[in-house]
């Protein structure tokens, strides 16, 4: 794997509060690189935290990728999760799911584990683990991945995949917490994942539901990729040039015809 190109590095004056460990470090590797591999300059790139439907209707020519929490996407923020599946935004959506709140210190989320202990459960996580690619097969999301951060190839290949698809797709990412997840660390990763067959049809989606909900392992690879569904701006036969472009036409034709009235 090269090293991330200096154009996706982050500025020497960028306050990265990420601990030593963190798999953010690797996440953000695999994306820049799949970035320079699709040859996406920084220009027309929109990296966002929580949803951001409305970047992409406003400007359809840009690259909208959707990166965040477990608790920013499919907690608090799953009610924007739910709508880019149900409108097809054309987003890439990429979860950092570290079963666990790192924010608060250790309290559990959606994705904990059952029976994790933590300041704010100290009898330990009482409720299902959420599993966002269950909740996106259900709803028939048309690109479906899961990947680990700590591998940077197979991360990097599914994100390129993923952003070069037309319409939703979500990318959930496990990547332990080396500081606050100490139910789920690098070592219970290596022992309770694997790697999706090569024979795996993405295009089969009861297929698809199985591998995604029946393993008590964490399968790894694209589950589903249904093409041919329009994204939600296109039936709304949105102009292609950004929305600031419009106004200042408008206000142009608007200023014609008070000239032309007086």
């Amino acid at each position: 794997m090269n090293d991330t190109p200096s154009e996706f590095n982050m500025p020497h004056i960028t306050d990265v509060a990420w601990c030593p460990g963190c798999g953010d470090h690797m996440l953000h590797k695999a994306i820049h690189s799949a970035l320079h591999e699709l040859h996406i300059r920084p220009e027309p790139l929109v990296i966002a935290s929580g949803m951001a439907q409305a970047i992409k209707l406003s400007n359809r020519k840009l690259v909208v990728i959707v990166e965040s929490g477990n608790g920013d996407m499919l907690s608090e923020g799953g009610n924007h999760f739910l709508n880019a599946i149900y409108r097809n935004a054309d987003v890439t959506m990429i979860v950092h799911n570290t079963m666990v709140y790192d924010l608060t210190n250790t309290q559990a989320s959606h994705t904990s584990q059952r029976g994790m202990k933590s300041p704010g459960e100290l009898n330990g996580f009482k409720l299902e683990s959420f599993n966002p690619l269950e909740v996106a097969l259900a709803l028939k999301a048309p690109f479906i991945a899961r990947g680990l951060a700590g591998d940077i190839e197979q991360t990097t290949m599914m994100i390129k995949e993923a952003i070069a698809f037309k319409g939703f797709s979500v990318v959930d990412v496990c990547q332990p917490c080396v500081v606050f997840n100490k139910l789920n660390p690098c070592q219970w990763f290596k022992k309770n994942i694997h790697y999706l067959p090569k024979s795996h049809d993405t295009t089969d989606h009861n297929a698809a539901f199985r591998l995604a909900t029946g393993s008590y392992k964490l399968p790894l690879g694209v589950f589903f990729r249904h093409e041919g569904r329009k994204p939600y701006d296109d039936p709304m036969s949105i102009d292609s040039n950004p929305l600031f472009h419009q106004q200042q036409s408008n206000e142009k034709n608007f200023q014609r015809m008070i000239e032309t009235s007086r």
